[in-house]
């Protein structure tokens, strides 16, 4: 059997990137080798770090949790559309249109804008980073994909979250003066909704969103593949970190089982 099997995640550690706010990823080694014959971590922070998959109830009260997503949105052929993006680049309908390979209805979608490479604890990637706006969710819904992942920060883009005067926020204030000189609009004109994209996604359309994705991204960029992404099985779980495989079958020889 000649498959090849991708990763679509990066390495989760305690230094790594994470979106600005609080708190923060921390790993503390509770029992040492030498000392106690096991070694054991204890792992703090919340899920909403690294490669990771949303649920609905993290943007919207009483609806599914992260368990209540069914399996069969978290497995299934689909495609790796590259669909670069710069500073504050929007990932359009006419983008995800233009797409190739074609996005086709029940795909599984990943989006390579090319941030994955800037990964970092930057403004760069954060606040400066790409992202979807709320009309191209809206797309994907109706193109009635099943999972879509996205290599930048988020399954919105930066203006469309606290980090400008988007509810909890504003958290980096210095954004809206900076987004009104570069565009000459106020950030309110282009994203009048906080995390609208998150919303049609996952509360409109229960389709998992996952942020973050990097790792072999580039290797099946502009492939068909089969996907895996399984999150945790947690009753009233908001999200969590998510390993991403892509499969490809160059020899065109695998079967799944019939199952009897």
């Amino acid at each position: 059997m000649g498959l090849k099997i991708y990763n679509l995640s990066h390495t989760f550690h305690q230094f790594m990137p994470e979106w600005p706010s609080t708190p923060s990823v921390n790993l503390t080694v509770n029992k040492f080798h030498a000392k106690d014959g096991v070694y054991e971590i204890n792992w703090e922070g919340i899920m909403h770090r690294g490669t990771h998959m949303d649920a609905p109830l993290h943007v919207t009260a009483n609806t599914p949790d992260i368990m209540a997503y069914p399996l069969w949105r978290l497995c299934g052929s689909g495609v790796v559309v590259s669909i670069p993006k710069g500073k504050w680049g929007v990932i359009t309908p006419e983008d995800l249109e233009k797409a190739t390979p074609e996005i086709r209805e029940g795909d599984v979608v990943m989006i390579n804008t090319g941030f994955h490479h800037k990964w970092a604890d930057t403004d760069e990637y954060f606040a400066y980073g790409c992202g979807i706006n709320g009309a191209g969710a809206k797309w994907l819904v109706q193109k009635k994909v099943k999972m879509v992942g996205y290599g930048c920060q988020a399954n919105d883009h930066p203006i469309a979250t606290k980090l400008v005067d988007h509810g909890l926020g504003p958290s980096q204030p210095h954004l809206i003066e900076e987004y009104k000189k570069e565009t000459g609009r106020d950030p309110k004109e282009d994203f009048p909704l906080w995390e609208d994209a998150h919303k049609n996604l996952m509360v409109g359309g229960g389709i998992p969103g996952i942020e973050n994705v990097g790792g072999d991204l580039d290797e099946v960029t502009g492939k068909r593949c089969f996907f895996v992404a399984l999150p945790w099985r947690w009753k009233g779980g908001e999200g969590c970190g998510v390993r991403i495989l892509a499969i490809v079958d160059p020899e065109g020889t695998f079967r799944f089982e019939t199952g009897q």
